[in-house]
């Protein structure tokens, strides 16, 4: 979907890299840009989701000033700048901190070709970690009958966690943690996924950008080349944000 589907009303409308695009009241500057059919790179934004901020990978200028788009509201007469080399610098930095803070083997994991985080920094061009890699040590939950839970490529853009408050109403998940020892916790006794009641239909258990919560024994069942992000880059997919 275009701009130009919309009637542009200058009091209901800002620029975006210089090019006017309407929205809708309660619009944040994302919502906007998504629904006229305009990429801005993100990965923790969801929009079924009440936005978050966590990850800035959405940093724009908004008259000037850094914001995340998925928060900052949209406003008539905004001169907001989104793709330019400043920015996308920035977002590529951000995005190599991501790839070293946790464990992420794009080749071996089942998510690739279908992963926001790696479609994102094949976006931005980002060329390789560039930062000394960490290593983390982190648990595989492997207890659940039906769901695999690897921590070791979490983002911590909290999707699980809002989807399973907010939809599923069952707070299966959590963040707990300071600084480097922020993370992802399952709400049990046992803290096994095993010991909650998430099943494989939960919103929880679908939404994750990445490759921590996964169905087993379906791994790797759609081919190389024909994976979501094969078939064209993520910022030709705006339409298609939200679906599986």
């Amino acid at each position: 979907m275009s701009a130009g589907r919309y009637e542009l009303d200058g009091s209901r409308s800002f620029t975006l890299d210089g090019e006017d695009l309407p929205f809708q009241p309660g619009d944040s500057v994302l919502q906007a840009a998504t629904r006229a059919g305009r990429y801005i790179p993100h990965l923790c934004w969801h929009p079924d989701f009440k936005a978050h901020g966590s990850c800035r990978i959405c940093t724009v200028k908004v008259n000037g000033r850094s914001a995340a788009a998925c928060t900052v509201q949209a406003a008539a007469g905004l001169d907001v700048e989104s793709n330019t080399e400043e920015l996308n610098a920035h977002r590529k930095t951000l995005l190599q901190m991501l790839f070293v803070e946790g464990n992420h083997f794009c080749p071996s994991c089942e998510k690739s070709g279908h992963c926001l985080l790696q479609a994102t920094a094949y976006e931005m061009g980002m060329e390789g970690p560039h930062f000394e890699e960490f290593y983390p040590d982190r648990p595989v939950d492997a207890s659940h009958p039906d769901i695999l839970l690897d921590f070791n490529r979490c983002i911590l853009c909290e999707l699980c966690v809002r989807a399973s408050r907010d939809v599923d109403g069952k707070n299966v998940f959590a963040i707990g943690g300071h600084g480097m020892g922020t993370r992802l916790l399952v709400n049990s006794a046992s803290g096994r996924l095993a010991d909650t009641d998430l099943a494989l239909a939960d919103r929880a258990a679908q939404v994750c950008p990445v490759g921590v919560i996964l169905p087993k024994r379906r791994g790797f069942v759609v081919p190389i080349g024909q994976r979501r992000y094969d078939a064209k880059p993520v910022s030709e997919q705006v339409q298609d944000e939200g679906t599986p």
